[in-house]
């Protein structure tokens, strides 16, 4: 197999691994190519199928619009961080109150260590929902909607109809990816909006991000780091991210 066969095989593989990658971080692990032949083999890669070019990088095929990535595939990707990040999270929960819990494999994780406590829950992950079910103190509530068969979530206008008519002390949420040039945003238009309305009607907007996904662009935008309160994350966080965290007044644990 030639040198350009197995550069692109191994470009394939990084952006399966990750699912979105920056332009910057190939550029990165590729250090000696050059960033016009990176570029064309980027093209070549589209135009075969085998990624998807976005904005500012690449996504792996298994991660289209309207999908945000295969939560059985992000359940096994950054385990420790995730599991770092859900006890953190933990530590932030107040008995006695409506929380909303998103969709996604961190949520998941925090959900399965959620404790047995007054709480009325709201979440709009089937994944988080099955974790809940353990448990005899809280409600949980699961909003009507349509079902997003790869993220195992719900979405759409009932579950944002919904949504709206409550009024949540915390809201814990996931994100695709955070770029400063972009914000917060994920791959569905839908998942965005419904993360929006959870940040509208919630006194403390809390993201749960693991470090591998700052610099990342994914296509819809939720919000700026300016409209959320807390940054969960893995303690990898760049500095040039924990500067505009404080300039913004949002906490990072």
């Amino acid at each position: 197999m030639d040198s350009m066969e197995t550069r692109r095989n191994a470009i394939v593989e990084l952006i399966n691994e990750h699912g979105t990658v920056s332009f910057s971080l190939i550029k990165e692990v590729f250090s000696h190519v050059s960033e016009m032949t990176l570029r064309t083999d980027l093209k070549a890669l589209d135009e075969a199928k085998r990624i998807v070019r976005v904005h500012g990088g690449a996504k792996s095929v298994q991660v289209v619009v309207g999908t945000d990535d295969y939560l059985s595939k992000r359940a096994v990707r950054s385990i420790p961080e995730k599991q770092r990040i859900a006890e953190k999270a933990i530590s932030l929960l107040r008995p006695d109150t409506t929380v909303f819990v998103d969709s996604g494999s961190t949520t998941t994780l925090l959900a399965r260590q959620f404790p047995d406590q007054s709480n009325l829950i709201y979440t709009t992950g089937l994944s988080c929902a099955t974790e809940f079910s353990g448990l005899s103190r809280p409600a949980v509530m699961l909003p009507g909607g349509r079902l997003n068969r790869f993220s195992q979530s719900v979405y759409g206008i009932s579950a944002v109809r919904e949504l709206e008519r409550v009024n949540f002390s915390q809201a814990f949420l996931g994100v695709t990816s955070y770029s400063p040039d972009t914000g917060f945003t994920c791959g569905s238009n839908e998942e965005a909006i419904l993360k929006q309305t959870a940040i509208r009607q919630s006194e403390q907007s809390i993201v749960l991000m693991d470090s591998s996904k700052f610099g990342m662009i994914s296509t819809f935008r939720i919000c700026e780091l300016s409209e959320i309160d807390v940054v969960v994350s893995d303690g990898n966080l760049p500095e040039s991210f924990l500067d505009l965290c404080r300039r913004h007044q949002v906490t990072v644990l």
